[in-house]
Parts: structure tokens; C-alpha cells; sequence
């Protein structure tokens, strides 16, 4: 009976401890996979009462960790179901669910890179963007990245919502980082704003040629207002930050006035036509004004400054207050000692010669071998004197002459000096005349009159004892030592030169008249130019090759001007044709009086620096930037410089 009885309580037991292991395992299985969830979970539960049953646990609701906030409870595979104590099919499912989610984990251990990566993809696709970087081991930062990501997705209607895979774990490794993208902004002219005001008051000019638009005298004043103000604003402006500040407003109300004036004119002919006449009209003022400036600039080059003419005329007193004795200059006795540096100086303007000088003797390394002859006509020949024995050169020699003692040079020895006397020549320089007559307007100069721009074809009659000269123009500065170049061996040729034929217009049919069969069966169109200024002469050659005569023969075949017109480079050209050394280039730098252009490198290794053309650095009219290297050579303290006000 007692065996009976305790078989029955172990049965019992046994039955008990099967109901409780049917009842609570259940649970245990679907509360470990569903709710156990490591510390970066997006889920808690809330706490259970204790007494609180079994059968009442689905009820209570689980809630969300605000990490990811704009996503729902539908991301869950399965929503969590009844839980029955009798329900084995509810734990078979548990155990799938549980068998899905680790081999889930298993298959991709980092979803929140997936979806970043998958984000990228897609905003490349659409407008380029990429996500920023994302710091390790940052899950703050990784939320940011999603959120940003979804943001834009929810914002394009581009995008397509995807759901995002979610997992129990989150990993930290790093997100790819980020390449910003290059933009080439488009370069804005720093006068941009200018140039619209004046396309401005170009389209106004239009409306108030046009009978649509002058009809209306409202529109016609307001448009005359818009176009004084925008005047007014731009001024001397040539850049966008010289406009004043009310620049916009006023762009903007003249705007404003042409849409208007646009409403009423919608003929685009017309328009077209208006336009095309102001080209044309513009285009004649231009002309009109570059003939106007090429006159006004010629008549500065010959036109005498204030200063330039006073400081002659304080010499010439001061010279006559002078006794004999004290006019004479010293070391007389070199001026014919072939063994010395001789140079050549035909000038009539002080200061230029001055300027020869003293850069010559200053860039000298031995002054006292040096010898200047200058030669000036009667007028200025008391002021050159007075200038050099109040001023004389260092060491070295200074000859001033005037014109007038070469009693050889006379009309019937020198025909240009027949030429330049005869009447028709004064009435070509003298006689009123319209200054657009002549195309040529550069050789009207009175220069041209004057025989010591012709002395350069007399040397060695003008020098008889001297074997070799150096030639300088009173607009060049020199720079270094000319020495080396009297040791120069010429190989035969008479004169020493810088050949200019780099440009075109330096070529013999530039300066001679090829049209004429003298000129054309004598010489070559496109044989290189040459230009005077720095030019060594070796005189016994040029008598040997009785030069002189072959200048003459051709001055009386030009009697008429049908060879050339005037100047001394043409019958330069015909004189020394084949008789002519090329120099380097660095000894005679040309251009620093017409061409602001000329390279700085040139000029600084230059022996000489030639100011040719109108643009003297005398004048008012010079390149400033060339100025300074004449002026430096001039003492402007001197008391008779003062005097007339002369000035850097």
C-alpha cells in the first residue's frame, strides 16, 4: 500500500513539474529572443508587476528607445504574438524567429554601414551628395549620419522609401569619408558692374532716337534723369570698386526705366538699325580723333617748353657778362689727338646735351681720354658754352662750335642745303595748310630744315685728323663704357650699327620709294633697316670710299622728293648701302620715346638707351616710366635750372 502511495506522488510530481516546464518555457524562449537584448538595442520593456499572471504578460506594450525616433515597431520581423501556456506551435516559431535573427546577425554584422553605403549610392545618383565622416566608435555621430540620410531621402521626391534593416548590434567601424567636391566658380571682371552702365546709357541713347519712345515726353524725361544719375555714378570709374554705393540702386532704377521703354518699342529692326548708326558715328569720331591726337602730338614733339626755352636765353646773358679769357674751355690740345675717344654731338637743346655728357663721363672709366665736340647753331651757341664751362664734364675735353664757322658747308658744295633754301620748301613747311593735307605729317617737322641734322654726312670734314668717332643723337642716355667699342674691327664697313629689322615696318621699302626704278633696281625692299643714334664711323674707310660724294649724287637725284621724303635715315639707308657693320643690340636700345612696351631687361643691360620718336623725356608728353633714366643725369638744384622752374 505505501509503494502504491508513493508511486502515485512521484507520478503526481512528475505531472506537475511537466505542466510547469510546458507552462514557462515558452516564456523563457520568447522572452530571451525577443526581449534580451544587448545595451546598443533599440527596445526595452517596460517592468512587470509581481502580481501581475502569466497569461497577462502580452498585454503590456513595449516601447521604443528614442535612439532611432523616426523609425516604427514595423521594422520588426514579426510582431510579438499571444503567449499560450499550451501553445508549442507559438515556441516552434519562437525558435525560428531566434534562428532567422542570428543568422541574420551572421550574414551582415554592421547594417547601419549597409544602410549608409546603400544612402550613398543613391545620392550619387541623384545630385552627387556624400555623407560626412562619421568618427569611430561614435554611435552619437552613426545616428546623425542615418538621420541625415533619411532627412534627404524624405525631402527628394527622387528618393525612394526603402525600409532600413535593423539589428540587435550596431558596429563602429568607420564611416568613408568624405571628398569635398570642387567648384569652379566663374570669375567675375573686376569691372563688370561698370561695363552694364554703360551698355545702359548706350541702350538709353537708343529709346531716345526712336519715334515710339520720344513721343511720350513722361518716358523722355525720366529716361534723360535715369541717364544723368548713371553718368554721375560712373565718373572716371573703371573699376567696380571706384562706383559709389548707390551704384546697384541706380543700375536698377535705370533697369527699370528701359523695361519700359522696351514695352513700348517691340520693333527689334529698328532697334538693330538705331544701333548699327551708332557704331558707324562712333567709329568716324574715332578717326577723327586719332588724326587729331597724331596732330597734337606732333605739334608738342616741335613745340619748345617754357622751361627748355627760358634756361637758353639766362645763359646767353651770363655768357656775355664773361670776359675772353674766361670763356675758353681747357685741354684745347686734345681735341685732334687721334689716339683719344672722340665723340659727336649735333644739338641745339642744352639739356640734351647735357644729359650725353655727363651719363657719358659718368659711366667712364677713365673721363680724361675722353673728347666731346658738340656743334649747335648760332642761337644757342653762347647758352652751350655757358652750360659747359658752369658745368664742365670731370676730366674730360668739351668743344662747343656753331654751324656757321664750317665756311665750306654752303649751298654750292652741299646740295640739301640748295634743297632746304629753295622756296618750294619753305612754302611746304611755311604755307597754311589744312594738317590733314599730308599723310606724311611727321616730316613736316622744322627739324627737317635744319643742316645739323644733315652734319652727320659731313664727318670727316668736320674731323679731318681724327681716324674714328663715335655718333651720338642728343635723346640718348648713355649707360656703360663706350671705350671697348673703338677696338671693334669694323672688317672694311664705314659705319657701326644696330640693326632694327625684328618688325616689319624697319625694312628698306618702309622709308624708300620702290616704285621708282632708281630705288628698285638699286636695292632690296626687304633688306634690314638700321636706325642713327649710337653709331661709330671709321673715317679713314670713308674717305678711302669717298662716302660724301655718293651722298650728294643721290641727294640731286631727289631733288623732287620722288625717292624718298625727308629725314636723314633714307638717304642713310642709299649712302651706307652694303658699307654698314651690324652691332649687337645691346650696345643701342631704341624705342623708350613712341613704345612703352620696350623690356626692362633690355634697357638695364643696354650701352645706350635711345628716346626716338615724339615722346622726349623733356616733354610733358614722355613715358614716365622711361623718365627717370634721363633725369637722374640732371642736377636740378643747378641755380639756372631753378630759375626757369625746370623740374623732374
Amino acid at each position: 500500500m505505501k509503494m502504491k502511495v508513493g508511486l502515485l506522488r512521484w507520478k503526481t510530481m512528475v505531472i506537475l513539474v511537466l505542466m510547469l516546464i510546458t507552462v514557462l518555457s515558452p516564456i523563457f524562449l520568447y522572452t530571451d529572443t525577443r526581449f534580451s537584448i544587448p545595451s546598443s538595442s533599440s527596445f526595452i520593456l517596460d517592468p512587470i508587476p509581481d502580481n501581475t499572471s502569466i497569461h497577462q504578460v502580452s498585454t503590456f506594450a513595449v516601447r521604443p528607445l528614442n535612439v532611432l525616433p523616426q523609425e516604427s515597431l514595423t521594422v520588426l520581423k514579426q510582431e510579438p504574438g499571444i503567449i499560450n501556456a499550451n501553445n508549442s506551435e507559438s515556441s516552434r516559431k519562437t525558435r525560428q524567429l531566434t534562428e532567422e535573427d542570428n543568422h541574420e546577425e551572421a550574414k551582415d554584422e554592421n547594417p547601419i554601414r549597409q544602410v549608409i553605403e546603400e544612402e550613398k549610392v543613391e545620392s550619387k545618383a541623384v545630385d552627387k551628395d556624400e555623407p560626412l565622416e562619421v568618427e569611430k566608435n561614435d554611435p552619437v555621430e552613426q545616428e546623425k549620419v542615418i538621420l541625415t540620410t533619411t532627412t534627404t531621402k524624405k525631402e527628394d521626391p527622387k528618393f525612394e522609401q526603402k525600409p532600413a534593416k535593423t539589428s540587435k548590434k550596431v558596429s563602429s567601424r568607420e564611416a568613408p569619408k568624405v571628398k569635398p567636391e570642387k567648384q569652379n566658380a566663374p570669375t567675375v571682371p573686376v569691372d563688370a558692374r561698370v561695363r552694364h552702365l554703360k551698355d545702359q546709357l548706350i541702350r538709353a541713347k537708343v529709346y531716345l532716337s526712336l519715334a515710339s519712345t520720344r513721343n511720350n515726353p513722361h518716358f523722355i524725361r525720366e529716361l534723360r534723369l535715369r541717364m544723368k544719375d548713371v553718368q554721375r555714378v560712373i565718373g572716371d570709374s573703371t573699376k567696380d570698386s571706384e562706383l559709389p554705393r548707390n551704384a546697384v540702386e541706380k543700375l536698377k532704377a535705370m533697369e527699370e526705366t528701359l523695361v519700359k521703354g522696351r514695352q513700348m518699342q517691340d520693333d527689334c529692326s529698328a532697334v538693330v538699325k538705331k544701333l548699327r548708326a551708332i557704331i558707324h558715328s562712333t567709329e568716324e569720331q574715332l578717326r577723327v580723333h586719332k588724326k587729331q591726337a597724331l596732330f597734337l602730338t606732333h605739334l608738342t614733339a616741335k613745340t619748345l617748353p617754357k622751361g627748355l626755352h627760358c634756361l637758353p636765353l639766362r645763359l646767353t646773358t651770363e655768357y656775355f657778362t664773361l670776359n675772353t679769357s674766361e670763356r675758353q674751355f681747357p685741354n684745347q690740345e686734345k681735341l685732334e689727338d687721334p689716339r683719344l675717344y672722340h665723340y659727336a654731338l649735333f644739338s641745339d637743346n642744352v639739356l640734351a646735351a647735357a644729359v650725353v655728357v655727363n651719363s657719358t663721363v659718368s659711366n667712364a672709366k677713365d673721363s680724361s681720354d675722353h673728347v666731346f665736340h658738340v656743334v649747335t647753331d648760332r642761337l644757342n651757341y653762347a647758352a652751350m658754352r655757358m652750360w659747359f664751362l658752369i658745368n664742365p664734364p670731370g676730366k674730360a675735353t668739351i668743344q662747343v662750335q656753331h654751324v656757321e664757322e664750317f665756311t665750306w658747308l654752303n649751298a654750292s658744295y652741299s646740295p640739301v642745303l640748295k634743297q632746304l633754301n629753295s622756296p618750294s620748301m619753305i612754302d611746304y613747311y611755311f604755307k597754311n595748310r589744312r594738317a590733314d593735307s599730308d599723310p606724311n605729317m611727321k616730316f613736316r617737322n622744322p627739324k627737317y630744315l635744319s643742316i645739323m641734322n644733315h652734319l652727320r654726312f659731313y664727318m670727316p670734314e668736320i674731323f679731318p685728323k681724327l681716324n674714328k668717332v663715335l655718333f651720338l643723337d642728343d635723346d640718348v642716355v648713355v649707360q656703360k663704357d663706350l671705350t671697348r667699342i673703338w677696338s671693334l674691327d669694323l672688317k672694311g664697313k664705314v659705319i657701326g650699327v644696330v640693326e632694327t629689322c625684328g618688325e616689319s615696318f624697319h625694312r628698306f621699302d618702309r622709308y624708300l620709294n620702290f616704285s621708282n626704278p632708281l630705288i628698285s633696281k638699286n636695292f632690296d625692299p626687304r633688306a634690314c633697316g638700321w636706325a642713327f643714334g649710337m653709331n661709330v664711323f671709321d673715317l679713314e674707310e670713308w674717305r678711302r670710299q669717298n662716302i660724301t660724294e655718293v651722298y650728294h649724287s643721290w641727294q640731286n637725284l631727289n631733288h623732287d622728293r620722288q625717292l624718298w621724303k625727308l629725314g636723314t635715315l633714307p638717304p642713310g639707308l642709299i649712302t651706307f648701302w652694303k658699307r654698314t657693320f651690324p652691332l649687337d643690340r645691346s650696345w643701342h636700345v631704341l624705342g623708350l620715346g613712341y613704345n612703352p612696351n620696350v623690356s626692362q631687361k633690355d634697357i638695364e643691360r643696354a650701352a645706350v638707351v635711345h628716346y626716338n620718336g615724339n615722346l622726349k623725356p623733356w616733354l610733358e608728353i614722355g613715358i614716365p616710366k622711361f623718365k627717370t633714366y634721363w633725369t637722374k643725369y640732371i642736377n636740378y638744384d643747378q641755380l639756372y635750372l631753378r630759375e626757369c622752374n625746370l623740374s623732374p
